[in-house]
């Protein structure tokens, strides 16, 4: 893939083309984000989960879902009742519900990637069901109302070898490409982090052992596509820029180009993702829609993380940006400051044709609030219906009518959850 000057950024179209350096092309520069369906039934993909996704198969030149854990004990993660799970991609019994996500993503020509993840000390649902929740180390978290158990060393090689195996899962199931999830406090920034990673042994101390877990990932995905897939599959990693929330600093952006800069230098990826609110956050500014503290001590440039970290990114690795896009202008606003990709997140639950309607000129179209009629016509999830149709604070916040009210069938809330009295509870 040429890499772009300056000149060539800004002339860029949503409407081009994107050849990967692995040779993969999307068909535009749209992507849809990666969001929870909140629609899994034990790990597997249900009709729920189908229909929202083929409905969304047009979202962009490629796809990319919904977090899947890759090791038993690394999810479910954010969940309230059976039925409403985050997926799995931990054993080839999943392989058949991957398989028809896959198919319904690319019925249009467009690509479908696969998030894989270990939550890590999110895996709330574990909690419930009285098992063992595992960590970096067993940190006393005071937003967690569980125990938190740290990996032995043993079990770290285990979720790194489990991160391969999802990579031959995907390829079986039909998958263009996989998306590491290295980014919103999961395990591998729970291991990137001094907040969280307390280890003094060769996982965790200085900043380059605390690189060694993303690093061994990243290298056991790489392996495994060299081995199962085939040469044009695509590779990602997504990233949190920074952590900083108050006086727990987990790293910031320095740390984050010395991260990125050993991955893509060692490893041959295709493209980094950024996780941000807004595109064009700069140093200090919130990060997660839940976490939304500013840390004005670190506002150290007035460039956007954008433009810091894409020099970090080596041998034409190109650069995904989202957080914020939600017309037209916010999207050449994306590619201008140096994405190459430009995601799409809650636009894309209300009205899934958004990049098509962006990119045909029919940008008048586009559908911006939530009603019962729309939320049936998006194939929206029951569970995501749940989520909306609940007053009070929303995940990925959005427009809603009151209509949708009638549509909800179950508690949809974040922080009502309720934990047995159990041996894993504090």
């Amino acid at each position: 893939m040429k890499k772009l000057s300056k000149e060539d950024i800004f002339m860029t179209q949503l409407s081009d083309k994107l050849t990967f350096k692995h040779g993969a092309t999307v068909n535009n520069r749209f992507f849809q984000a990666p969001m929870l369906t909140n629609s899994g039934d034990m790990g597997f993909a249900t009709e729920d989960t189908i229909n929202y996704y083929a409905a969304r198969s047009k979202a962009g030149g490629m796809i990319i879902t919904e977090y899947h854990y890759v090791s038993e004990n690394g999810g479910p993660a954010q969940s309230w009742r059976r039925g409403r799970e985050q997926l799995a991609v931990f054993d080839d019994k999943f392989i058949p519900q991957l398989t028809k996500i896959a198919t319904a993503l690319k019925k249009d020509g467009n690509k479908a990637i696969l998030q894989i993840a270990h939550t890590g000390r999110e895996a709330n649902v574990r909690a419930m069901e009285d098992k063992p929740v595992y960590a970096p180390s067993a940190i006393d978290y005071p937003f967690l109302p569980y125990k938190v158990h740290e990996l032995s060393d043993e079990q770290v090689k285990e979720i790194i070898d489990d991160f391969g195996q999802a990579v031959r899962r995907a390829v079986e199931a039909g998958f263009d490409g996989v998306e590491i999830h290295g980014a919103n406090h999961y395990l591998i920034q729970q291991f990137f982090s001094q907040y969280s990673n307390r280890r003094e042994d060769h996982w965790g101390g200085s900043l380059e052992k605390r690189m060694n877990f993303p690093l061994a990932v990243v290298k056991s995905v790489t392996d495994a596509v060299k081995k199962y897939a085939p040469a044009d599959f695509i590779v990602g990693y997504r990233i949190s820029p920074e952590e900083i929330h108050g006086q727990n600093v987990g790293y910031t952006w320095h740390d984050s180009y010395k991260l990125l800069e050993a991955i893509t230098s060692q490893y041959d990826l295709d493209y980094v993702h950024f996780s941000l609110t807004n595109y064009a956050a700069k140093p200090g500014d919130p990060m997660l829609v839940d976490r939304e503290v500013s840390a004005e001590n670190f506002h150290d440039s007035d460039k956007s993380l954008a433009e810091l970290l894409k020099p970090a990114l080596q041998n034409d690795t190109a650069l995904l940006l989202t957080g914020s896009v939600r017309d037209r202008k916010t999207a050449e606003g994306a590619l201008a400051i140096g994405g190459d990709m430009v995601g799409v997140g809650r636009e894309n639950i209300v009205d899934p044709l958004f990049a098509e309607k962006i990119l045909a000129g029919k940008d008048d179209e586009v559908i911006t609030t939530l009603s019962a009629k729309q939320a049936k016509d998006a194939k929206l999830t029951q569970g995501l219906i749940d989520v909306y149709s609940t007053k009070g604070p929303q995940p990925i916040p959005i427009k809603v009518d009151d209509s949708i009210y009638d549509l909800h069938e179950g508690f949809g809330g974040w922080t009502e959850m309720k934990y047995p009295d159990n041996s894993q509870m504090k």
